[in-house]
């Protein structure tokens, strides 16, 4: 397994300084980010779809560095009650479907996305019950109309532009936010569907990340791995739940707050996070996402890089002897 890191935390730094830096920092691999939400800094769609030298250029600053691309990273919502955000997020994601082809990448990260309640809406509308009854039909409406349509097309897009992988992230906010749902889409739009799994957003809902990578792998639905850690305040929690809608600044109010990874969760959960992917047969990047409001981002991201390189197991598992 190799230790990577999703670089819009670097955003502000050139593509070659920021891939310099990481490599010095003992990362091995980069996940870029292509639109919507991270934005395009260092992977600028149109310029790279449409200028073979500077897409050459972009393929040698990685290689050149020993570096592997992990992913390509589209967070949008395409399937947004607003036409114009939708289409600009529906745009992003096709060019970096267009733009992994051409990297022969074979992986795309992403979100589900989360439609309205109606044709009419708004804004999105994320139902987190199954009553007053109209909350299920809401539901229902969203994935009947909006969402299996969808990534039932996009599915035939990218597997006909050699993507293979669309990876989402399980997320709050959008329709596929734990391992049921994903699992879900999987069922009615193909294998080509699967997670780009972050444990810090199945940790604060209350589930535990070492069986979710069970349920996923034992599926062979997990394409991605963001590292990123949440420390959840039971004294919080204990009072207003989990469900959190204040600001990620108002650190001693909220139930849950993301952190540089070992400062959430303990040792022993990375470690049997790490040995539940080796047994699901996942051996590919483990992808830092840095945000924690309490470090800074170059000493947030070493810590992370420390506390998770011993952790990892870098060779193929030994055949058993002993048995």
């Amino acid at each position: 397994m190799k230790l990577g890191v999703f670089t819009v935390l670097y955003q502000d730094l050139a593509f070659e300084d920021m891939l310099d830096k990481v490599k010095g920092m003992g990362i091995e691999a980069v996940e870029i980010g292509t639109g919507a939400y991270p934005g395009q800094a260092h992977a600028p769609l149109e310029a790279l779809l449409e200028d073979e030298a500077k897409l050459a250029a972009f393929k040698d600053a990685i290689s050149s560095r020993g570096l592997l691309l992990s992913g390509l990273s589209f967070h949008g919502n395409p399937l947004h009650p607003n036409a114009e955000f939708a289409k600009a997020s529906h745009d992003s994601w096709r060019q970096t479907v267009l733009l992994a082809e051409k990297l022969g990448l074979d992986v795309v990260n992403g979100f589900s996305g989360c439609p309205g309640d109606s044709d009419t809406s708004q804004n999105p509308n994320w139902v987190t019950c199954s009553w007053p009854p109209e909350y299920a039909d809401v539901l229902e409406w969203q994935w009947n109309e909006k969402v299996i349509p969808y990534w039932k097309e996009e599915a035939a897009f990218a597997n006909a532009h050699g993507v293979t992988k669309i990876a989402f992230e399980m997320h709050p906010g959008f329709v596929v936010y734990n391992p049921e749902t994903l699992l879900r889409l999987r069922a009615a739009v193909g294998d080509i569907i699967g997670a780009n799994f972050d444990p810090s957003h199945l940790v604060w809902q209350g589930i535990d990340p070492v069986e979710a990578i069970k349920a996923l792998g034992k599926e062979n639905a997990i394409f991605h791995f963001h590292a990123k850690d949440v420390y959840v305040d039971e004294a919080n929690k204990s009072i207003n739940g989990v469900l959190d809608t204040k600001h990620y600044g108002k650190v001693l109010d909220r139930s849950w707050t993301f952190r540089t990874c070992g400062y959430g969760q303990n040792e022993k959960l990375w470690r049997d996070m790490i040995s539940a992917l080796q047994m699901v047969n996942y051996d590919y990047v483990m992808s830092i996402e840095h945000e924690d409001m309490m470090a800074s981002t170059d000493e947030g991201l070493q810590s992370a890089v420390n506390f998770l390189k011993p952790l990892l197991f870098t060779e193929k598992p030994a055949e058993a002897w002993w048995a």
